[in-house]
């Protein structure tokens, strides 16, 4: 099949594209850096340099694809999510234009529970397009991000934490399990498809994290969504991105993720988060 994918080499597409090409599939590989294109011919996929936000490049891109798979990078500086919602808005264009009839689309374990922003209710406008919405929990590669938090205060601090109980997941088992949603067979309409590697606590996963790194009485507090955004804002996040994150989180710790999620439970995917500690813990000494 002919598939466009979106992300370019980030820690998902990079292994989607890798296991689509070795699967038989002719892949495009969408990028921004015309720096790349090289790497992704070396990967056996045709690199398509261009921007998200340029719709006549997207229906260009889109033209002649059987499924593509979408991603929508969110800028963490941004003053407003016009930007983030207007890619969302060429998607839909784009596919209706070119006539594709399967699509990906990653989304997030509390997409749908979002007031501020719902990605996954703009792809009600089409009809006879079978769409399949990714929801993993909170990426395992997260804890990168958490590095100087950890450092300088001992502990990680959230609006969720303690004992929620949170489906971490690792960006290869989510390529994984796009690949295999690729290769079965199209189900009509909207379907939903959660990804998941662990189910942990937030204890238990600070715990695994903590004695990787020899912190071993690591602790993962739960703090006030007030007082989550402020730290956020003063570490460069923008006022309405820190809302945002806020809100995904509150739903994470109210138990309205975890619903939805139980009725719908996936296959856990095969790399652990212990696994992933080893890892975490060389680049945390080194860095």
């Amino acid at each position: 099949m002919k598939i466009v994918v979106t992300g370019s080499l980030g820690n998902i597409s990079k292994p989607l594209t890798e296991m689509l090409v070795n699967s038989g599939h002719e892949v495009t590989l969408i990028s921004t850096d015309p720096d790349k294109a090289q790497q992704i011919r070396e990967m056996g996929a045709h690199p398509a340099i261009g921007n998200l936000g340029d719709q006549p490049f997207l229906i260009k891109t889109f033209t002649a694809a059987d499924i593509v798979y979408c991603m929508t990078p969110l800028d963490f500086t941004a003053t407003n999510l016009d930007a983030w919602n207007s890619v969302v808005d060429n998607y839909i264009v784009a596919i209706r234009e070119t006539g594709v009839k399967r699509v990906i689309m990653l989304s997030g374990w509390v997409a749908h529970l979002l007031s501020s922003v719902q990605p996954e209710k703009k792809f009600e406008a089409l009809p006879g397009v079978a769409v399949t919405f990714m929801r993993p929990g909170p990426f395992y590669s997260n804890f990168y991000h958490l590095k100087d938090m950890i450092r300088h205060q001992g502990m990680i601090v959230s609006n969720y934490g303690g004992e929620d109980m949170v489906t971490f997941v690792a960006p290869e088992d989510i390529a994984a399990a796009i690949a295999k949603e690729i290769n079965g067979p199209a189900t009509e309409g909207l379907k939903v498809t959660y990804v998941a590697s662990e189910e942990l606590t937030c204890n238990q996963a600070a715990q695994i994290i903590g004695e990787a790194i020899g912190i071993p009485g690591l602790q993962w507090i739960t703090a006030s969504g007030e007082q989550v955004k402020q730290g956020l804002e003063a570490s460069g996040v923008s006022p309405v991105v820190a809302e945002l994150l806020v809100e995904m989180q509150e739903n994470m710790h109210n138990g309205k993720a975890q619903k939805d999620y139980y009725l719908n439970r996936p296959v856990l995917g095969e790399r652990k988060l212990r696994e992933f500690a080893r890892e975490y813990a060389t680049w945390y000494h080194q860095n």
